[in-house]
């Protein structure tokens, strides 16, 4: 059921690799292109279409590049981080608000949570809101999702809640943002056994060789065709579907973990509404393939209270990209965002692969998933890995393909050839 190695005859791969994808552009963006997981598109007021920019780390908080001419990008506004020790990894926006996260190095410093701006002229963001969730446990944002408009949703640590492991710090909080002056929360929930005091036991850490990643929220998607909905990844406890009707009490419809025996880290769901699939994936956390194998998964999700694993999307050989340098593995997807400025599709999965980079998927058969396209660029200068690490991916409606590097190579610009 479950492939875990490529279908290729043998275990050589080339060092660069653009098939089926055409190059448009690289930007270094200033020589700060350690990008992180934000990427979302606005159409501005005076009709330029600027691609937003999460950093992985200090010094930049956030890029913004005009894309409109995606052969021609330009750099229009690069922020800066108040502190060493933060990082913006996840920005979203829905028309001239965005949303960004904060997240710090440690437990207890300060500032973390996240910021709306006012981002209607986009040389020169606004702040309007700041929330904070620092605490003694809490390292604050890790990623949100805002596509509404009127919701914020968080994987997050709070002042108020200590965790029973210190690597279960962020957890699932919702945010009213209709009034972006003041968000104020309207709901939260987290894996039980999480919480001191919550009366469950902790959860059984992942013991070697698996790695212990932690109990705690990452992806939070929400998506307009179920608003009731939350596709939950929670790391080393698999995924969840949470029905979130009555937001100050979202309840689990159901959990699915593939770890163990795999090794964890389940970082992204996507659902496919038409054809009654899930698109999970795991996140590469370690060089050298030492995780191996990082998957994306389908799920057969008719019965949204038993999902169940049908197939993997076939990987390049670990053999040939193992020792490149850095980490080698499922990590993002193109999200499917409810945006009029992103491409939506059913039939068609893209993911980032670190130095596996780019790749795309054809599941019309959900049973046989193929890859369609590749694209692998050589290593970025100043690269740490000593390989791409590509990162993120966004798709937007004109079938432009953005990814970023994890580290230095910044923003390529593809389009698709198949």
């Amino acid at each position: 059921m479950t492939e875990l190695v490529s279908n290729a005859p043998d275990k050589s791969a080339p060092e660069s690799e653009c098939r089926n994808f055409r190059l448009l552009a690289h930007h270094e963006l200033g020589g700060f292109g350690g990008m992180g997981e934000g990427m979302a598109i606005q159409v501005a007021q005076d009709g330029r279409r600027i691609m937003w920019l999460a950093h992985e780390s200090a010094p930049k908080n956030f890029t913004g590049v005009d894309v409109s001419d995606p052969r021609n990008p330009k750099l229009v506004v690069q922020t800066d981080l108040p502190e060493s020790f933060m990082r913006s990894n996840s920005l979203e926006l829905v028309d001239d608000i965005m949303a960004v996260a904060y997240q710090t190095q440690k437990a207890g410093q300060k500032p973390a949570g996240f910021e709306l701006f006012d981002i209607s002229a986009p040389e020169k963001p606004k702040s309007i809101a700041y929330v904070d969730a620092s605490g003694p446990a809490s390292r604050g944002v890790h990623q949100l999702w805002f596509c509404d408009g009127e919701y914020v949703h968080l994987a997050a640590g709070a002042p108020d809640f200590k965790p029973t492991h210190p690597q279960d710090d962020q957890f699932y909080r919702i945010f009213d943002v209709r009034n972006p002056s003041k968000p104020m929360e309207v709901g939260r929930w987290w894996l039980p056994g999480t919480r001191e005091g919550d009366g469950a036991p902790p959860p059984a850490r992942h013991q070697p060789p698996l790695l212990d990643r932690g109990f705690r929220a990452h992806n939070t998607n929400v998506y307009p065709q179920r608003p009731d909905r939350c596709y939950l990844g929670y790391i080393d406890a698999g995924m969840f579907i949470l029905d979130i009707s009555d937001k100050a009490h979202p309840k689990p419809i159901c959990q699915w973990d593939n770890s163990p025996p795999f090794t964890g880290f389940t970082h992204t769901v996507v659902p496919m509404f038409n054809r009654d699939l899930l698109v999970v994936t795991d996140e590469s956390t370690a060089d050298n393939a030492s995780d191996w194998p990082k998957l994306v998964w389908i799920l057969d999700a008719r019965d949204e209270t038993r999902p169940v694993p049908i197939s993997t999307c076939p990987m390049p050989p670990v053999d040939a990209y193992k020792s490149r340098g850095g980490r080698f593995g499922a990590h993002n997807i193109h999200e499917n965002t409810p945006s009029p400025y992103a491409w939506h599709s059913e039939d068609v999965v893209i993911g980032t692969f670190f130095n596996g980079g780019l790749r795309a998927y054809d599941i019309t058969n959900p049973y046989q998933p193929r890859e369609v396209a590749a694209f692998v660029p050589p290593a970025p200068a100043r690269s740490p890995a000593g390989a791409i690490q590509l990162n993120d991916c966004y798709v937007d409606e004109r079938e432009i393909v953005y990814t970023v590097d994890r580290f230095s190579g910044g923003l390529y610009i593809l389009e698709m050839d198949f």
